[in-house]
């Protein structure tokens, strides 16, 4: 039961934390929506054209908002020291790392979920494809959390560029924005893709606590 609620504070701090911050998110979402404005200017008025390729923009768009905020995944709380006091208080860094990544995917993946509808509607996506997209986007945030967790605890152990972090979640979602962009435009080839996409998530899942939980161990002992 203490072990319970121990969970429960953590995430209800993680809540007070991003409360707090909410100008980040909203920075995030401005970014994201800005950014699609950008791209109907550019490529003009004509709307098949939008809706062939919007999908595509919503997902590369995705992508670069969430890698804003790979900084704050653990930099925060391993400069303040709660990562160790996380660990003393009975949470392995493997669990430390799934509790994060749970976080992020609340409290910044979610915000965007709910954006989606409006950035279809700008880019012209049918009313149909709006379940493939958020059914692609759930899963595909959820393995964009993980390769954050990663990326940015390998980020403490290399504090002078934040930049490796960023490049290795880039690197690593390339095949996930193909297999989401595929849901929605092969509809036929629809559970199959989901599938995949499933076997992706749940193999990043299972890597996750093991790579982030050894880089967040290695740094605060080097610390």
């Amino acid at each position: 039961m203490k072990f319970l609620n121990k969970i429960i504070y953590f995430f209800y701090r993680e809540y007070k934390l991003n409360l707090s911050g909410i100008q980040d998110i909203l920075t995030n979402i401005i970014f994201f929506f800005v950014s699609i404005f950008i791209f109907i200017f550019s490529i003009g008025p004509d709307k098949e054209t939008i809706s062939l390729i919007g999908v595509g923009i919503v997902w590369t768009l995705l992508l670069l908002s969430s890698t804003l905020s790979l900084r704050k995944f653990y930099q925060e709380d391993f400069e303040n020291g709660n990562l160790l006091v996380m660990h003393l208080n009975g949470f392995s860094y493997g669990f430390i790392a799934i509790l994060k990544t749970l976080s992020n995917m609340i409290f910044v993946q979610i915000p965007f979920l709910l954006s989606i509808p409006i950035a279809c509607i700008l880019l012209n996506i049918s009313n149909e494809k709006l379940i493939y997209v958020f059914t692609s986007f759930t899963l595909g945030s959820l393995i964009l959390s993980c390769l954050g967790s990663i990326s940015s605890s390998m980020n403490l152990m290399n504090q002078r560029n934040y930049l490796l972090g960023s490049v290795i979640v880039m690197i690593f979602s390339v095949p996930i924005i193909i297999f989401s962009v595929g849901i929605i435009n092969l509809e036929e080839s629809f559970n199959s893709l989901v599938n995949i996409l499933f076997g992706i998530l749940l193999i990043v899942f299972a890597i996750n606590p093991w790579a982030s939980g050894l880089c967040l161990k290695l740094s605060l002992e080097n610390n």
